[in-house]
């Protein structure tokens, strides 16, 4: 009697996953226990301890895993989460940083040098708007909570100086005090949230700067990957398409549901209309697959190498699972 492979799976919940977690789009031959968790809980978890047969992670952690062959994960070509990071740069109000060109030769701080919205930052802050990284002085550390660590052994490129805060340091407090000068960061700070006039957007219209990136370059930046079990997939490499397979499957219909204009599936009055606009202007951009997103991924590949994740330039094909870098055709 044939039985389906039990994987534990852990990631996010979001409209393009959910039926994964309801069990409505089941893997072909896979029993899949898909177990939600906030981001920050599973990547260290993930990252630390390996406790998931597979599970969404962070793209910048992998990526400077990923030379190690005793590294006992490998990619497959989903990407759970894709958020432009033009909004997730802030400035000390005051500190008359108003354009990008002006973040040279301040101090910077972000919460790991391996997270991915900030290396996806430092990369378009360098290579769209000039900025040259080694003139900034970055410091890393907790968002609000002291002793945050780094998740990945990265060694920042000869020439970029990194340093962690000092002891009990939060980089929001370090902001607001005048210890640094800006601060990249995926989760926005809590006094930002709460209106604190102490802190800005270095971008405050940033959906209007992220469209021109977006149609200057066609990317929009991918921050997480699924990964999976070495390990499985050399006792069945069939899992990795299968598994692809069922994260399509649970993806395609998402949008559709947001641009049925009967009802409203979120909490957002316009929901239709802001989907209708979106598509018209990017088409499906939550899309999976490796020449789906080849300007996205070489562009991380790129960023990656020149800020020390990886020790050379990479292809997308090293990235990922062989049989997972093509589709077949009809």
């Amino acid at each position: 009697m044939n039985r389906d492979v039990p994987i534990t799976y852990g990631g996010g919940l979001y409209d393009r996953t959910t039926a994964l977690h309801t069990g409505e789009v089941r893997p072909v031959g896979i029993d899949l226990s898909y177990l939600p968790l906030p981001i920050e809980d599973l990547f260290w978890r993930q990252g630390k301890y390996h406790e998931f047969d597979a599970a969404e992670y962070s793209f910048g952690a992998y990526l400077a895993s990923v030379e190690d062959p005793a590294w006992a994960y490998t990619a497959i070509p989903v990407f759970p989460s894709r958020v432009f990071r033009h909004s997730a740069i802030y400035v000390r109000a005051g500190s008359g940083i108003d354009t990008a060109a002006r973040l040279a030769g301040t101090s910077v701080g972000t919460p790991e040098w391996s997270q991915t919205g900030s290396l996806w930052a430092r990369g378009i802050l360098s290579e769209y708007y000039g900025v040259d990284l080694a003139s900034i002085r970055w410091r890393t550390g907790g968002l609000q909570h002291a002793g945050r660590q780094e998740k990945s052994r990265v060694q920042p490129p000869q020439g970029i100086a990194v340093q962690a805060l000092e002891p009990g340091q939060t980089l929001q407090q370090a902001l607001l005090d005048g210890q640094i000068d800006a601060l990249i960061t995926a989760r926005p700070p809590a006094a930002f949230i709460e209106g604190h006039p102490g802190i800005r957007r270095l971008f405050p219209d940033y959906r209007q700067e992220e469209g021109r990136y977006y149609e200057s370059t066609g990317i929009f930046p991918i921050m997480h990957v699924v990964i999976v079990r070495k390990s499985l997939l050399q006792e069945y490499p069939w899992l990795a398409n299968n598994l692809r397979a069922a994260f399509e499957a649970a993806r395609r219909p998402a949008a559709g549901q947001l641009i049925d204009s009967a009802v409203c599936s979120t909490s957002l009055i316009w929901e239709a209309s802001y989907a209708e606009e979106e598509r018209a202007r990017f088409g499906d951009p939550f899309v999976y697959g490796v020449e789906e997103n080849r300007p996205t991924l070489e562009a991380l590949c790129r960023y990656a190498h020149q800020q020390g994740f990886t020790s050379k330039p990479l292809a997308p094909e090293d990235l990922f699972f062989p049989t997972t870098l093509t589709s077949a055709k009809v």
